[in-house]
């Protein structure tokens, strides 16, 4: 589906998708690092952040698609 897409959307779907992994790997990454360095409970705090980057990467996608569905 997203072959039949304008070259500008599929690189700015690529985008997103690009931009919320990194940004869930580095809240991840800096989660894991607060919890081994000691501080249990700001590595939770930004544990939480990791589905709630993926899941505003999700709701970006899908108002895309549809954007792109209807013309």
């Amino acid at each position: 589906m997203i072959t039949k897409l304008p070259a500008s959307r599929r690189a700015l779907i690529v985008r997103i998708k690009v931009l919320c992994v990194t940004a869930g790997l580095a809240s991840f990454l800096l989660s894991v690092s607060l919890w081994f360095s000691g501080h249990h409970d700001q590595g939770i705090f930004v544990g939480i952040w990791v589905p709630s980057i993926f899941a505003f990467g999700a709701l970006l996608l899908a108002g895309e698609t549809v954007r792109s569905a209807r013309g």
